[in-house]
């Protein structure tokens, strides 16, 4: 099982590939790509990369299924004796994302090696 720990909007989100994520508002519209470049964790099977604190060569890919309100709370400001009362409300906005992929880069080191092997024998 493949996952990573993404760090957007001031919270850390554990993702893997075809989970959905309400997240603070990000920009772009409906059915565009977004890629996160804050990974803190990556772990596949038996390998695990942790970032210091991020990690350089990892990016989760994901794409913008909805942007919405969240849902509205009351806050309210009392101070007794003293006839004051406040309640304002809060909506806050959010942005509804699927992960599409996690983009490692010991995959893409892996095949450079075999490139670089294929090469070397071929020139043989």
């Amino acid at each position: 099982m493949e996952y990573a720990v993404i760090k957007t909007g001031g919270k850390q989100y554990r993702v893997s590939v075809g989970d959905i994520l309400e997240i603070a508002k990000l920009e772009g519209d409906i059915a565009s790509s977004v890629t996160f470049e804050n990974v803190l964790l990556w772990v596949s099977d038996s390998q695990v990369k942790i970032g210091k604190p991020m990690l350089p060569d990892v990016k989760v890919k994901a794409k913008i299924l909805e942007q919405k309100k969240g849902v509205k709370i009351r806050v309210s400001k009392f101070k007794a004796k003293a006839r004051y009362r406040r309640t304002i409300g809060f909506r806050a906005l959010l942005t509804k994302v699927a992960i599409e992929s996690i983009d490692s880069g010991i995959k893409s080191a892996a095949l450079k090696k075999k490139k670089v092997v294929e090469k070397k024998s071929t020139k043989k």
